[in-house]
């Protein structure tokens, strides 16, 4: 799927049936004069209006309906970006559900203390653009709903709209890959997708396959994939996409996104009707893949963008990996697997190691991990993402930025530290046949410092933990758990963190 229209418009133009108006109504004075005649008499009689939500009245314009879309009080201290994110994303479904076909998006206003009106106004747009998504499966079974919407006109600047539209193109890739179910996205059709979607567009893709080749080379990885490699159409793919800019690099980004196309669990089997929504543990790879769309639109310079997608189902069956078992990671850490639905970190984590190998000699390489990791993550922190950095991406102020960036851009994060606990947990304490356990065998949710434990191993494991502030050759690390940000059935998932990436990242 492409962006349905999208074009620069005018209030008065004959060509939207609709016009979606975000902005608080503290605003109201900078109002065009036939929206404010509209909107007035029924503010005057309609308390709710003056509220969070959107009001349908006519208008005195070609378009005939004016939806308001009150993005409520934005001058709180706990009020921030998504008020107006939220406000375009509601206020264009209501035009839909009156019938539009051809709205035309209007953001004023601000938020005084966290954001200006440049910024809200993207947010809005952004909001309402993620209004018009169709999912895959629906554009491919169901032509009648294909699109939602002819026309989103844009009444605003036309360089916010470009910088929209390129970040939304690489959210509509991650709803795809992140939102299909287990086997419209299984793991060879992943790579299908990604091949039609960088088709010619300067991004590098490569993809390794095979159980013998992926125990060789990435045995972490294989492990998971062993019961379902005996399945050719969920056989795993560790997919690689690469972004070089021309002339000079200044900067290299390696970023491993969780795949996991279907989590039952393994042997470990999740239970009590937790297998549901297992389709969406892939949302990092997804989102991963999402990012490089973005990076190809917007071409950054002096930037070269490494991208793996660590494509695998974790199945049960004679053949899946099993509690006990003693694995040799590809930067030889030995460790004894203790629960087969921790497979996410086992699946990135020979991908972070061979991330690592290639970082040596490159200009200030930064690595990220990107998952669904976690359920201690949505229980700490609800419906946030969670960046950790290691010391080296902590110095720096890493973390920081990429939270400063997603508040810019209503794509929020949270902030957690990884502490010497969590490495500490980590060890196998009798040292007599591994030097690190993979996980206890309680869900994370039950487990202190759960969303925490696993950035450790990630690092231990993949050997980053040769590469902290003191060694010769540090290396910037941030593991972000998106597990609460995603987004869960019935729902589309968000995309998150792409824009807060993107805006981080590619500026």
């Amino acid at each position: 799927m492409t962006l349905p229209t999208v074009c620069v418009g005018d209030l008065e133009s004959d060509k939207y049936d609709a016009i979606v108006l975000v902005s608080p109504v503290a605003a109201m004075g900078g109002f065009h004069a036939k929206l404010k005649s509209a909107l007035e008499p029924v503010l005057a009689l309609d308390g709710a209006a003056k509220g969070k939500g959107c009001t349908l009245v006519p208008v005195d314009l070609p378009a005939k309906r004016l939806v308001y879309s009150n993005t409520g009080p934005v001058d709180r201290d706990y009020d921030d970006l998504r008020r107006f994110s939220d406000a375009g994303f509601a206020g264009v479904k209501r035009a839909l559900a009156a019938g539009a076909k051809s709205p035309l998006l209007v953001a004023q206003g601000s938020m005084p203390y966290c954001g200006d009106a440049k910024e809200a106004s993207l947010c809005a747009l952004l909001g309402g653009m993620a209004a018009t998504y169709v999912p895959l499966e629906m554009r491919e079974g169901n032509k009648e709903k294909a699109k939602k919407v002819d026309l989103l006109g844009w009444a605003g600047d036309q360089a916010t709209l470009d910088y929209a539209a390129k970040v939304e193109q690489g959210r509509i890739v991650a709803r795809d890959i992140g939102g299909s179910d287990p086997e419209r996205m299984a793991p060879p059709r992943v790579e299908e997708y990604v091949r039609e979607a960088f088709k010619n567009s300067g991004i590098d893709i490569k993809v390794e396959k095979g159980q013998d080749h992926l125990e060789k080379e990435y045995p972490c990885m294989a492990a998971v994939n062993r019961a379902a490699s005996t399945v050719p159409r969920h056989d795993g793919r560790l997919i690689w996409l690469t972004y070089k800019p021309e002339g000079e690099v200044k900067k290299t980004i390696y970023l491993v996104g969780k795949g996991i196309t279907y989590d039952t669990g393994g042997a470990d089997i999740k239970a009590g009707g937790v297998m549901a929504g297992m389709s969406r543990d892939k949302c990092g790879a997804a989102a991963v893949a999402g990012f490089m769309k973005s990076v190809q639109l917007f071409k950054p310079k002096g930037v070269s963008v490494v991208a793996g997608l660590s494509m695998v189902r974790n199945s049960v069956g004679a053949n899946c990996y099993v509690a006990d078992e003693i694995i040799t990671s590809r930067a030889g850490v030995r460790i004894r697997v203790g629960n087969t639905d921790a497979e996410g970190r086992m699946a990135m984590v020979d991908v972070l190691a061979r991330c690592k190998e290639m970082a040596k000699g490159q200009p200030d390489p930064h690595m990220f991990t990107v998952a669904t990791l976690t359920g201690h993550a949505v229980l700490a922190c609800g419906g946030y993402s969670i960046a950790m950095d290691n010391g080296p991406a902590r110095h720096a102020g890493v973390g920081l930025s990429l939270l400063k960036a997603g508040d810019s851009v209503a794509d929020m994060f949270e902030m957690s530290t990884i502490r010497r606990e969590d490495w500490d947990f980590n060890v196998d304490k009798s040292g007599e046949f591994v030097s690190i356990l993979q996980c206890n065998n309680a869900p994370s949710s039950r487990t202190p410092r759960g969303h925490q434990m696993p950035g450790a191993f990630l690092q231990q494991v993949s050997g980053l933990d040769n590469h902290q502030l003191k060694s010769e050759f540090p290396i910037k690390y941030t593991h972000l758990d998106i597990a609460g940000a995603a987004g869960e059935l019935p729902h589309p998932t968000t995309a998150a963190p792409l824009p807060a990436l993107v805006k981080f990242l590619i500026g």
